[in-house]
């Protein structure tokens, strides 16, 4: 009863969020599996290794393809995300828990500084100056 009621509660929290809160939900998601996968290398549980840097490297995948190319910075990420894909295949090769912990520190950064953007567009709304 317990997991069916957090399982809603998830989906219910996915179902609702905004364009910008699923984007942060990527980025912790993305540090929960690294996380995860480093547990699996330390554990010689090379499955638990492997499933969770494909979970990743699909969610790199799709803050990748989601990326809006109009727009200037979108130039300057997409690479920074190629960089991130690479490390993470490099880690699943090689069982390289260094390359994950690179991998999940420019995911941080990038966790990090949406917050603040999100927090600006928050305070911008409402004191009604519109959003970054």
């Amino acid at each position: 009863m317990m997991n069916q009621t957090y399982n809603t509660y998830q989906n219910n929290s996915v179902m609702t969020a905004s364009p910008a809160d699923l984007t942060l939900m990527l980025y912790n998601g993305c540090l929960k599996f690294i996380k995860q996968a480093k547990k699996g290398i330390e554990e010689n549980n090379y499955e638990k290794k492997n499933t969770n840097i494909q979970k990743s490297q699909n969610i790199i995948d799709e803050l990748s393809i989601t990326l809006d190319q109009e727009v200037a910075i979108s130039k300057q990420v997409l690479p920074l995300y190629d960089f991130i894909k690479r490390q993470l295949v490099e880690a699943n090769i090689k069982n390289d828990v260094e390359k994950l912990d690179q991998a999940a520190e420019l995911i941080t950064e990038f966790r990090d500084t949406w917050q603040q953007v999100i927090k600006i567009n928050r305070q911008r709304q409402y004191s009604g100056q519109g959003s970054v």
